[in-house]
């Protein structure tokens, strides 16, 4: 995984074309690299997060942010009833009560949790 101004990037390897690429994976624009080396291909991501963002302000538009912090969960009414409850029992709101529950489960999947 590789990282540059908080855009997160996959990275592969062709084996047949002998480079690796990458693709920035949280947005949904598309932003996309390659190199042949290590150095060239944080260099590429580099660039191309640069020239995206160029390209927004020539535009006039905003980039898309990596994560607004907003999203939505579609759950089962019964489910839905039950978390609020839950919630107010602990004097949450929901959007905090789901928030310590995602984390929480987070924690609990990584190997020696």
């Amino acid at each position: 995984m590789m990282e540059y101004k908080g855009y997160f990037a996959k990275v592969e390897f062709d084996d047949d074309a002998n480079i690796l690429h990458g693709e920035v994976i949280n947005l949904r624009d598309v932003i996309t690299f390659e190199g042949r080396a290590v150095e060239e291909l944080q260099q590429a991501l580099r660039d191309s997060v640069d020239d995206y963002l160029d390209f927004c302000a020539e535009r006039g538009e905003d980039p898309e942010k990596p994560y607004s912090g907003k999203f939505v969960v579609r759950v089962e009414p019964e489910l839905h009833k039950t978390i609020t409850i839950e919630a107010r029992k602990e004097g949450k709101s929901l959007n905090a009560w789901v928030n310590t529950a995602i984390s929480k489960a987070l924690k609990a999947s990584k190997p020696g949790a």
